[in-house]
């Protein structure tokens, strides 16, 4: 299992911040923190609306791009807080310019947002770097995915997909978590979850599924300023989820054998019972079910299961009432 803790823009444009949620998530159990390189110039224009009109002093979508800009200097810096805790740094390009300097800071491998699925120029940038992508299928049919596949395999590029849906926040009749095991079968690798739920349970759920990838949004607190901030985990959330996490796919990895039970055997003994007869009974008397009891433990008596076998039959003695009954108690 691979967890990616999304920061995107909630340091809101503050280095400090950034480095405040780095320190943060290294706490939380988390494989790799991700952000997003914004270069408004090369990504958007003044005529970008905004998806969420959340922000009072970005007069477009493309000043609040701006805002979210680190120099290449700071880029470094992050990855470097990153590794010094023991995190991956990852961060999703949305321009050609944001792959080059990725490529400076020197990131490991590439993640897709769901609106760049379909576009071919950065996936071609992205397929020249020869480091394996992971594609969001947020707003994409299967026919869209299909070329992405193929444009992709033709570039002998190594990818796995996320399931994912573009909503903020994502409602439980929109997780799409049967599309986990139908992308399995369809593309033959790696498969995860993008969630935007700001639910602990969404991804358990995935994990469930047959998630290998998490991926979710994370945020210091729900309230706070930003676009994806009422869609993202908290911190201590994000503790909790990952434990669930870790002991769900442990599970997964440890199945049962239902047809040996041998490791039982020892509780069987305690747990499982022996017939024993409720009443006293005269010697002679013929066995009817409403004379028998099963008390535990098992190996005192006739098998429970095994009643019927004692049902009809007549007893040679005289029995006190919660005593357990053997065969050679019976007139066979």
């Amino acid at each position: 299992m691979f967890t990616i803790a999304e920061i995107a823009q909630a340091h809101d444009g503050s280095l400090g911040i950034a480095h405040s949620y780095i320190d943060a998530l290294a706490k939380t159990g988390v494989d790799a923190i991700k952000f997003q390189t914004h270069i408004a110039e090369a990504e958007s224009s003044v005529y970008e609306p905004f998806r969420v009109k959340f922000s009072k002093q970005d007069k477009t979508r493309f000043e609040y791009w701006k805002r979210m800009e680190f120099t290449l200097k700071q880029w470094k810096e992050l990855k470097s807080h990153c590794e010094e805790v023991g995190l991956e740094f990852m961060s999703s390009p949305f321009s050609n310019a944001a792959v080059d300097l990725l490529e400076q800071v020197g990131v490991k491998r590439y993640k897709v947002g769901s609106g760049e699925v379909n576009n071919f120029l950065l996936l071609n940038k992205i397929a020249k770097t020869k480091k394996p992508v992971i594609i969001s299928s947020g707003m994409s049919s299967f026919k869209e995915l299909d070329n992405t596949v193929k444009f992709l395999k033709s570039k002998n590029v190594k990818y796995s997909i996320l399931q994912c849906t573009t909503a903020y926040p994502t409602s439980p009749n929109q997780f799409g978590l049967n599309v986990i095991q139908e992308l399995k079968k369809r593309y033959n690798v790696p498969v995860g979850f993008s969630d935007h739920s700001a639910k602990i349970e969404t991804s358990i759920a995935a994990t469930a599924m047959g998630a290998e990838i998490l991926e979710f949004h994370v945020v210091f607190n729900k309230e706070m300023f930003g676009p994806d901030a009422k869609s993202s985990l908290t911190i201590e959330e994000t503790k909790k989820m990952i434990t669930a996490v870790k002991n769900i796919k442990n599970a997964i990895n440890n199945p049962i054998n239902k047809k040996d039970n041998i490791q039982f055997l020892n509780l069987k003994s305690i747990f499982e019972k022996s017939l024993a007869i409720n009443k006293d009974l005269p010697k002679n008397h013929t066995i009817t079910f409403n004379d028998l009891e099963a008390k535990k433990p098992k190996g005192y008596g006739i098998l429970a299961s095994d009643y019927e076998k004692v049902l009809g039959k007549k007893i040679k003695n005289d029995i006190k009432k919660w005593s357990f009954i053997n065969y050679e108690d019976l007139i066979l």
